[in-house]
């Protein structure tokens, strides 16, 4: 993900462009998450820092640099914890990466530091292992294995910054392969982590949730995984950490919210789950960041949360049985949230714009909301936008539409709906244009006024120009709308 190394001075201007660059890769980062359940690997943030800051430099090391720099280590000199410190800046390299492990006996004199009882030497022997666990190659990255025992024995300990360390190279070893991941199941690891989930410390329970979802997101979680971590009873803490208010902070609830969804979309945990409160927990967190969002009070970052918390809910809502237990009052947060994201973050608005309409497939409940929070609005300032934008939008028409009489008479009180549908109707998006015409035969079939008020909108028109559509089912569905209500008035 991030590269890492040594520190340098740097201004203002400098500090910002790096926390604006760590907040697009973590925003990359978290796309191929969900897109490609694609595993990372991450450094603590100040190793991060480093390893941007180096990247400005000559990226060269040779042999002789780093073995120099391990028998000052291993032979305790006086200057081995200098020598340490120059070697996890120095581990940042690919290449320093690959010298140092084919090294005699580096890994096991590396390790031997990590357990001294000196702790500022197990800190640095630990960061050191924390980069060649971040390693691209399997091949080094996995040297670092034999010290998994001694990896969670450690997390039980009384430094804070000591256990973050410890829990991700746990977290980026997890991430190598099902070997790897059954063996820290055989060491209790998910105990483990349980234990450091109740920690009073943000950055420790917030490393815990990172190395947890490393394991909740292989193949096998579902059969090993998922089960382990429900019978741990991890998931109501889970649940109480997606909390805007927490003193443990935003990252925390973000990591705690993608473990969530990878326990949801298992398939195995939703009853469970469900019963321990996560749909009230996640729509009230909604709840107030749309309020968040309305007030101008928003934070960066905070769609990094939004995300997995939505998904969650769409997987959950899938299942008509939870449907009932959400609060309407979650549709207006969830327009906010699409109206706000939309412009730089789409892949957040149509997320929501799934779950908007998981909500309201036959469910007059929450199509009846829906009108009643006048958000038609809304939805038809998104028609003009593509990338499945506009298809979802659509179908969320459709099923208010769905509902009958009533609801169509309320939505024509939006007289624009039929210049939407028109403009629909004249793209190239062949499911934006079935979807309009079924969503159009909707609101004509259960209103009769309807046709009058297309007509005037020079719908017919739009309508004559595909019945003749290269697609066959388009120009069916076209021809049989101006037979059925426009016969009267075709050219």
């Amino acid at each position: 993900m991030l590269r890492a190394g040594g520190a340098v001075s740097r201004g203002c201007g400098a500090v910002e462009a790096i926390r604006a660059r760590r907040r697009q890769q973590e925003w990359a980062l978290r796309k191929a998450r969900r897109e490609t359940q694609l595993v990372s690997k991450r450094l603590l943030r100040e190793l991060q820092d480093d390893g941007e800051e180096m990247e400005t430099r000559e990226p060269s090391v040779t042999q002789e640099e780093v073995s120099q720099l391990y028998q000052r280590i291993q032979h305790g000199s006086e200057d081995r914890l200098a020598a340490l410190q120059s070697l996890c800046q120095l581990l940042h390299l690919a290449e320093a990466q690959k010298m140092f492990v084919r090294l005699e006996n580096s890994i096991h004199v590396l390790i031997g530091l990590f357990t001294s009882n000196l702790a500022s030497v197990q800190l640095k022997a630990a960061q050191c292992l924390l980069r060649l666990s971040h390693a691209d190659d399997p091949n080094v990255s996995l040297v670092c294995l034999p010290a998994t025992p001694y990896l969670l024995t450690y997390l039980s300990g009384q430094s804070a910054k000591f256990t973050e360390q410890c829990l991700y190279i746990l977290g980026n070893l997890a991430a190598e392969n099902k070997a790897v991941r059954n063996q820290l199941l055989l060491q209790g690891v998910v105990q483990a982590l349980a234990g450091c989930l109740q920690s009073p410390h943000g950055a420790v329970v917030e490393a815990a949730a990172y190395s947890l979802s490393q394991l909740l997101q292989a193949k096998e979680a579902r059969e090993k995984i998922v089960p382990a971590v429900l019978e741990a009873s991890l998931t109501p803490r889970l649940i109480e950490l997606l909390d805007l208010d927490s003193e443990l902070g935003m990252p925390t609830a973000v990591e705690c919210a993608w473990c969530l969804h990878y326990i949801v979309s298992s398939g195995v945990a939703s009853e469970c789950v469900i019963s321990q409160g996560i749909l009230h927990q996640a729509v009230t967190l909604l709840i107030a960041l749309g309020r968040a969002i309305d007030s101008g009070a928003t934070t960066d970052g905070v769609e990094l949360l939004i995300y997995p918390v939505v998904r969650c809910l769409g997987n959950l809502t899938a299942s008509r049985d939870a449907t009932p237990l959400v609060d309407c009052g979650l549709l207006p947060a969830l327009s906010s949230i699409i109206s706000k994201f939309l412009p730089t973050q789409p892949s957040v608005s149509r997320e929501c714009l799934w779950l908007l309409n998981n909500l309201t497939v036959g469910e007059e409940r929450f199509c009846s909301a829906f009108l009643k929070y006048n958000l038609v609005p809304v939805l038809l300032q998104l028609i003009p936008f593509c990338g499945g934008i506009n298809t979802l939008v659509l179908t969320l028409l459709g099923n208010i539409a769905e509902m009958g009489p009533e609801l169509c008479e309320k939505m024509l009180q939006h007289r624009e709906i039929f210049s939407a549908l028109c403009t629909s109707m004249r793209t190239a998006d062949t499911e934006a244009v079935r979807l309009a015409l079924e969503v159009l035969h909707l609101i004509l079939m259960h209103c009769a006024q309807a046709c009058v008020e297309f007509a005037n909108q020079n719908g017919v028109e739009a309508l004559e120009a595909i019945q003749y559509n290269s697609n066959k089912e388009i120009s069916v569905r076209a021809n049989f709308l101006m037979d059925r209500y426009f016969a009267d008035k075709a050219v």
